[in-house]
């Protein structure tokens, strides 16, 4: 039968036999044709006193998947938390749990996700339903690609291919891809993302699909192809905003404000910017917001007014610190949910053991005494097995818990946890009135040494300036890895005269200790910028600026030098499209 669209919807009276083909409508269009969607919607819940059970329950899911759509995920959980209330259509049930997992990741509540998840992946062999297999297998792929569990991911979004469940081909298309794209796996990426556009096009599907040029962008911009990400970016823009999808919005807003300040149109750079921001009063995005901010403090900056600077330079601190967050969040909450899954499994089988003993027990006689103590022995024995793994699952936890704390690459303070321990130090000093100073430290043309002898060498460069630092030391001082090349040590209790004569050591250090790399002619040293709490206050934020200032002040200079901030923060000389990259 067809279905009436438009405006003749409204004068269409709702007739029994027919709500259950316009709910199945309204789910299969409700990203294609949002509109349609609204109007079914909204005239079934005018009429939902006739409904059946059913299909009441059926309408309230799609309503809640709108208002999760928009961002409005107190609406979207009252809703379903009514449904795993009272429903009783298996079909409804599980599409709403599914939804929860979708609502509790977005909004980086990780580990409540990954326990929910992995109760629908044990249910799923008893669904039959296509669309709520296909939604649920989707869900599974995007979690682990957040989670950087890329090979799961792809598992995931193979078997929504291998079922064949039409709708859902281009949602798994768009995780395969991200995860191929966050992985690195970059070989042949271009063509693929040209067929997953296609075949989000042939689907009706124009979110993921948009998706998919998101990411097309992004590696455009990475390859330094800014005109090439804005093309892609404003021809596809009117598409995304008709879309209300807020959160796609707010990542094509802010890779056009990364695009456009790499061009030099500032402009239009600080209006995209805005934007995000202006978004984020409902719903924020921290990845966008965190380049939305760093974009407009670059600008401000340059431009010499040097109070908005800061304000949006506090501002990026605090939406970086949240996505870096979420990032490791999202790991670890992974992490710990398999070894809570791995514990309760080993919790029920002791469990099991220790009635199976009771039962032996209980049936002994004096004729079977020794061969069922025999027995008895040979489960304790199990028993204390399972007892030392759940011990081992315990410091996998604890080892976990201290890697999400550490850089992969030289097992110091990643920029997370650095910021996190830096406040708490300064806080100390502050109170105890005692002076601390920050150094932050960049090795000087470092991008030239990757170049010329490749990762493995830069990787083993970092390595052993790390290690200068660290043998000048203190163990209070805090190290952490910034960013790439970029280090930052807080060293509290100490004079700037102190720090200066130390950071001068150090600087002397690196340049010996990477004097006796392998390759004979590799040359590297370190520019160091230092800023105190005399002259900048104990609030970090406004260290970092002072040092930064300072830092960029000895690369202006020559390089291989330490120098010293003022207390006075000062723009950049260079223009804001080069400010974008590291100097070198």
């Amino acid at each position: 039968m067809l279905l009436a669209t438009g405006a003749a919807l409204a004068a269409v009276p709702v007739v029994a036999g027919d709500v259950s083909v316009l709910l199945r409508h309204a789910d299969s269009i409700k990203l294609s044709d949002p509109g349609e969607f609204q109007q079914i919607l909204d005239r079934l819940d005018s009429d939902s006193a006739a409904l059946a059970p059913d299909q009441v329950d059926y309408l309230r899911y799609l309503q809640a998947w709108r208002a999760a759509y928009h961002g409005d995920y107190q609406t979207s959980d009252t809703m379903v938390d009514e449904l795993l209330e009272r429903s009783n259509s298996d079909t409804v049930l599980f599409r709403a749990k599914v939804l929860k997992v979708n609502t509790l990741a977005e909004r980086s509540r990780y580990e409540e996700a990954f326990q929910l998840e992995s109760q629908l992946l044990a249910q799923l062999p008893e669904i039959t339903d296509p669309d709520a297999r296909g939604q649920a297998l989707v869900i599974a792929a995007y979690l682990y690609e957040e989670a950087g569990q890329y090979d799961l991911a792809f598992e995931y979004a193979d078997q929504v291919f291998k079922e064949s469940t039409g709708p859902y081909s281009c949602k798994a298309e768009h995780a395969r891809l991200a995860a191929l794209y966050k992985s690195g796996r970059l070989e042949g990426i271009d063509e693929q993302f040209r067929k997953g556009v296609e075949i989000c096009t042939e689907a009706k599907d124009p979110v993921y699909g948009n998706g998919i040029r998101f990411y097309m962008a992004s590696l455009a911009l990475q390859r330094g192809h800014a005109d090439e990400a804005i093309r892609l970016l404003e021809g596809n823009y009117a598409t995304v905003t008709r879309s209300n999808y807020q959160m796609l919005i707010s990542e094509f807003d802010a890779l056009l404000a990364e695009a456009y300040m790499n061009t030099g149109q500032l402009t239009q750079a600080k209006r995209f910017a805005l934007q995000v921001i202006e978004q984020s009063m409902r719903n924020e995005y921290a990845e966008s917001l965190s380049i939305a901010y760093r974009v407009l403090y670059l600008i401000e900056k340059h431009q010499g007014h040097l109070d908005k600077a800061l304000a949006y330079h506090e501002q990026y601190m605090l939406a970086n610190k949240g996505y870096l967050s979420a990032v490791n969040a999202r790991a670890l909450a992974y992490q710990t949910v398999q070894q809570q899954l791995a514990a309760k499994k080993l919790q029920i089988d002791t469990l099991s053991k220790q009635n199976e003993i009771l039962r032996l027990e209980q049936s002994l006689d004096r004729k079977a005494t020794e061969t069922s103590r025999l027995y008895i022995i040979l489960l304790a024995t199990v028993l204390a097995f399972i007892a030392f793994w759940t011990y081992r699952i315990k410091r996998s936890q604890l080892r976990f818990m201290r890697l999400a704390r550490r850089d992969g690459l030289t097992d110091i303070f990643n920029r997370q946890h650095f910021v996190s321990e830096a406040e708490q130090q300064l806080q100390y000093c502050r109170k105890s009135g005692r002076e601390a100073c920050l150094v932050l430290i960049d090795l000087d043309h470092f991008k030239a040494v990757n170049d010329t002898y490749g990762h493995a060498v830069g990787d083993r460069v970092l390595k052993r300036a790390v290690a200068a630092c660290q043998a000048h030391l203190r163990s209070t001082d805090i190290l952490g890895r910034l960013g790439g090349e970029e280090f930052g040590i807080v060293l509290p209790e100490c004079t700037l005269d102190q720090v200066l004569d130390r950071a001068e050591r150090i600087r002397l250090a690196i340049v010996e200790v990477v004097r006796g790399d392998a390759v004979d002619d590799i040359c590297v040293s370190a520019s160091f910028g230092v800023a105190s709490t005399t002259r900048s206050g104990h609030e970090l934020r406004q260290l970092l600026i002072h040092a930064d200032d300072a830092l960029y002040q000895a690369k202006r200079e020559g390089r291989n030098r330490v120098s010293v901030s003022d207390g006075r923060a000062k723009p950049r000389l260079n223009a804001v499209g080069a400010a974008t990259e590291e100097v070198q």
